[in-house]
This record gives structure tokens, sequence and C-alpha cells, in this order.
């Protein structure tokens, strides 16, 4: 069983060494390329002011953030739902988990190591070089529905990858021809077996023959 999370952040900039911290994160759980319906979603007290550039992008300001938990207080829920062997996909994986593992490191929490993330813009870039391969960019391309991104949501942009990634990796019908494909396998010449009989007393005779009594227009007696 392959459990990957597929998940984004936002945050108020670009670089946790200079100041920027996380502010929400979204991760929704798919379990051998099949989404299970759960989901993590936290809001995170980033302790500073978010600029106004940030702002402008998902949504978050200062204000709304000031009454949410900071990451010290989220992140045992975080890790616990995280694990120790799940794989984390993200677009730009690189940008998440630099913030992710700024924020675990700071709160004294080992981080999570890179070869546990997979990074979809990655993937796009080496199946679709030269293109534009943003997230909307990917969608219209797919033809995922995006229409109700109107800004970016950490959780409704997961759900959103989700989908992208499935078509990255050829699709949801790629695991229909795999399916087939071990079904033609499995129904390949069969070993021969050797005939068995099995001798039946007077009692059970019997019993067959009140039995069949009991029935009506059984088939086998037309």
């Amino acid at each position: 069983m392959t459990r990957e999370l597929i998940f984004d952040t936002e945050t108020t900039g670009f670089d946790p060494m200079t100041g920027d911290r996380l502010i929400e994160i979204g991760l929704v759980e798919m379990v051998d390329r099949s989404l299970t319906g759960s989901n993590y979603h936290a809001y995170v007290n980033p302790e500073r002011d978010v600029p106004e550039s940030a702002f402008k992008i998902h949504g978050l300001s200062t204000e709304f953030l000031k009454d949410k938990p900071v990451f010290s207080e989220v992140m045992d829920e975080f890790a616990e739902y995280v694990g120790d062997d799940s794989v984390l996909v993200a677009h730009n994986a690189e940008f998440d988990m630099r913030f992710i593992n700024w924020e675990l490191e700071n709160a004294g929490r080992p981080i999570i190591h890179a070869k546990r993330f997979i990074d979809t813009l990655a993937i796009a870039r080496t199946k679709f070089p030269g293109a534009a391969n943003s997230l909307d960019a990917l969608c219209k391309r797919f033809g995922v529905n995006n229409t109700h991104r109107t800004l970016h949501g950490a959780l409704l942009d997961a759900e959103i990858l989700a989908d992208v990634y499935i078509e990255l990796l050829g699709g949801r019908q790629a695991g229909l021809d795999l399916a087939v494909q071990k079904t033609v396998i499995a129904t390949g010449p069969r070993k021969e077996r050797p005939h068995r009989t099995f001798a039946v007393n007077d009692e059970d005779l019997t019993a067959h023959e009140e039995f069949v009594k009991t029935l009506s227009n059984a088939v086998w007696l037309n």
C-alpha cells in the first residue's frame, strides 16, 4: 500500500531564512493512487504581519491569523497525520519543504527528509519541456476544473493538485489498463488437475431424493 499526501502551503513570503513564515497547510490523502476523502488542514499564526503582496495572493490577513494557533501548537497533530513513511507530493515541492522543515526544526522536531517529497513541477517539466507548467496551466491542459479557485488556498490547491498528479502519472485509466493486464496474465493456460470422484452412500441418496420432492419445476427433472 502506497500512502501519498498531496499538499500545499501558504506563507508570508518566499524565504523562511529572511523571516517569512508558514500560515496555512493543507494535505489530502491518496492510497494506491485513489483519494480516500481524508485530509488535514490548519491555519497558523505566523507571529508577524502578512505583507500586502502576500495577502493579494491568498487573502489571509494578519487580523484573520492573529487568533490562530502557532505552529508549535499544531505540530503534534500534523506530524501524526504525516506519519513516518508517507510520500509528500507538492507543486514546486522544494519551496513548501523548506518552510515545513524550518518550522519543524525551529520547534525542535526532526525534519522530513527530501527523499520523501515528490515535485509535480519537475514531473511536468520533464513531460512538457518548454511549456507553461503552473498549476493553472496544467489544469487547463488536463481539463481539471479549477474555476472555483479565485485565490490560492492550501487545501483547495492540494485537492486540485491531486487530480493533476494523477493525470501526470498517466491518468486514472492507467490503473484500469494495469488491472486488465493482470487479468490477462491470470487467465492464461490452466494446469490440468486429475479428475476426482466421490462415493455417495445410501443415506445421502435418500436425503437427496426427499429434498427433490420438496421442489417444484426443478429444471433437471424436466
